[in-house]
């Protein structure tokens, strides 16, 4: 139910907001009529008040007017935008997608006893004729690189079998991505390394909509290049 909870938590707020915003305007409103009606009594008969002063006292408050409806318009897609959010946002909870990062973990099979792969992507910005990916150790030793040939740009994931690059299992534990890549001149081609996580759930924060991933981090939806 946190999803269902989330969307009507949405709602409310947006409602609440709404509400606010229709009380502000309408205290102001009254506000001005009021200081209006009382400017009409008490004008002098020898001078009175010049239409155009009249005419443009309540183009202002047309304009306020005009204000609130455009407000409660924005409040109106501000809540549907929320709501559609948290849908979609449900509906990733229970899968594994892949969002910026570096860092990746290493681990062991229990059942099998050999090393688990570990998924991981690269973001190239353009195509590149050639890709190193590099993954070091908590030292910043280099014990992998993995060779790619010419990509286009888009997301690419990928995994990694545990094993240095001549062949033997290196230890469980915390490991870093780094890629770097090139155009068919030598050039630099923009590229970033995707770190993969679990989704378990939903939550509204004072920061917006979060995904909660598996090992306690939170992202954005506008974090998540792939859902696997």
């Amino acid at each position: 139910m946190p999803a269902v909870n989330d969307v009507y938590g949405s709602n409310t707020a947006s409602a609440l907001a709404n509400a606010q915003t229709k009380n502000l305007m309408g205290d102001t409103q009254d506000r001005f009529l009021t200081l209006l009606v009382t400017q009409l009594k008490n004008q002098d008969p020898l001078n009175p008040m010049d239409n155009a002063e009249v005419t443009s006292q309540i183009a202002q408050l047309s304009m306020v007017n005009g204000i609130q409806g455009l407000n409660n318009t924005l409040l109106a897609l501000s809540g549907q935008m929320d709501m559609s959010q948290s849908l979609q946002a449900a509906g990733l909870i229970g899968k594994d997608v892949l969002y910026p990062g570096e860092k990746i973990s290493l681990g062991t099979d229990q059942e099998s006893g050999a090393k688990a792969a570990t998924p991981f992507g690269i973001d190239l910005m353009s195509g590149a004729a050639k890709t190193t990916v590099t993954i070091l150790d908590s030292a910043g030793k280099a014990v992998r690189k993995i060779e790619l040939d010419a990509q286009g740009a888009g997301v690419y994931p990928m995994s990694w079998d545990g094993l240095d690059d001549a062949g033997a299992a290196v230890p469980d534990g915390a490991y870093t991505v780094q890629v770097a890549a090139s155009d068919a001149n030598g050039q630099p081609v923009s590229a970033g390394t995707l770190t993969s996580g679990h989704i378990n759930s939903i939550a509204y924060t004072s920061e917006g909509l979060r995904l909660n991933l598996a090992l306690g981090q939170k992202i954005s939806l506008l974090d998540i290049r792939q859902v696997m």
